[in-house]
């Protein structure tokens, strides 16, 4: 695992020929509720993290914080940081590489993340399916075609926990 900048985050993408999704134009989006219970936000962020990846790297960029400051676990967020070595601050560097063997850890970073009330993005090599995940508690699933694993994301996390709703991206947004 590594820690990379937002430039850093930003050159991943263009390596790859890439934008955020929801910059993407045509691309298809499925919505999906956080949990009710903050208990099974450990099984969202495994799920995405073992199923979206496709056991490839996966970089997991964080663009919100701060923005519920009451439910933040800063300190839990930096011990876990540092146990990888690390000692800069979220702002500093915002991106977290994951490799292929590094889901687990994926998982971990996520869940705390979602618990701590941030946002930002889970971008997947494999790019078949990536995701953003809201301060404001849901997940836009992102495929580039209707058939891209929707049924799969639904079966997982639909349970009676969403308001799950499809649209494509007619325009790029900033």
């Amino acid at each position: 695992m590594r820690f990379c900048t937002k430039d850093e985050c930003e050159e991943w993408l263009l390596g790859k020929d890439r934008v955020r999704p929801d910059q993407t134009v045509g691309i298809v989006v499925e919505r999906v509720d956080y949990p009710p219970e903050p208990h099974k936000f450990f099984y969202f962020a495994h799920w995405i993290a073992t199923s979206l990846t496709y056991r490839m790297p996966t970089l997991l960029w964080i663009t919100e914080w701060s923005i519920w400051s009451s439910s933040e676990n800063w300190h839990l967020y930096y011990k876990l940081r540092q146990s990888y070595g690390d000692r800069m601050l979220l702002h500093e560097a915002p991106g977290h590489l994951f490799l292929e063997h590094e889901a687990e850890d994926l998982a971990s970073f996520l869940q705390i993340a979602m618990l701590n009330g941030w946002g930002g993005y889970v971008l997947t090599q494999a790019n078949y399916m990536n995701a953003f995940f809201s301060h404001d508690e849901y997940i836009d699933f992102f495929a580039k075609s209707e058939i891209g694993g929707f049924a799969e994301v639904q079966e997982a996390l639909g349970g009676g926990n969403t308001a799950a709703s499809r649209t494509r991206i007619p325009g790029s947004h900033s």
